[in-house]
């Protein structure tokens, strides 16, 4: 409720969307040509509602904002190639709901972990957190990028695409967040003893070269220069 009213107050209208429930009051959310869905939930039966009042509304394009969880940890670059993905995940068969619909076409953000805004790396792992697998490559993004991207979307009317959004460089955990803790002046968080680096590295050269996108914050060492 206090971020509606946050929301209220700026230009446009703002209205409570909860998947979770019956959808028969969000008529008013549905009065557009595009829809942006950002909705932090992997619940299917809520998705698969939503996607029918969709259907029913005179929503043409929507751009469904996903996560590059949907890759599993497989040691290598991966990309939006088919078969990359886990099938079974839940924000795969979510996106297959939209991607499936014939009544509006669908392009698929996959966000990797955000940072920017209030969400400063250097903060993540205060209160005694430990890194884990800290020789692991990172996959993140800077929240300007996020928002720059989907404007792109919209305003080159690309649809009917999956892209993976994710900053060009790739450090360790170990030497991404401690930089990321000198920079706000917190102690150097606990990484785990381990000799494993299981990993993944997020490719996003579809991404750049079918919207000819350049990123803000291309490089993660200098995001916090």
């Amino acid at each position: 409720m206090d971020r509606l009213a946050t929301l209220t107050a700026l230009p446009g209208e703002a209205c409570i969307v909860d998947i979770g429930k019956p959808l028969d009051d969000i008529d008013a959310f549905l009065q557009s040509d595009t829809l942006i869905v950002n909705i932090t939930s992997k619940d299917i039966d809520g998705f698969e509602r939503l996607v029918r009042k969709i259907e029913a509304s005179g929503v043409e394009s929507v751009l469904f904002v996903s996560s590059t969880s949907v890759y599993p940890v497989s040691c290598k670059v991966v990309s939006e190639a088919a078969g990359e993905e886990s099938p079974d995940h839940p924000l795969v068969i979510i996106e297959n709901l939209f991607r499936q619909s014939a009544q509006f076409r669908t392009t698929i953000v996959r966000f990797a972990g955000l940072i920017g805004g209030s969400r400063h790396p250097g903060r993540f792992f205060r209160g005694g957190k430990t890194v884990k697998n800290p020789d692991a490559n990172v996959n993140l993004i800077h929240l300007d990028d996020c928002i720059n991207i989907l404007e792109r979307i919209v305003a080159n009317d690309l649809w009917g695409e999956v892209f993976n959004a994710c900053a060009d460089t790739h450090p360790s955990k170990r030497e991404f967040y401690s930089q990321a803790a000198k920079m706000v002046g917190a102690p150097l968080p606990d990484f785990e003893d381990s000799d494993e680096r299981s990993f993944k590295i997020i490719d996003n050269r579809k991404l750049k070269r079918v919207l000819g996108y350049e990123f803000l914050h291309p490089d993660l060492m200098a995001v916090f220069n």
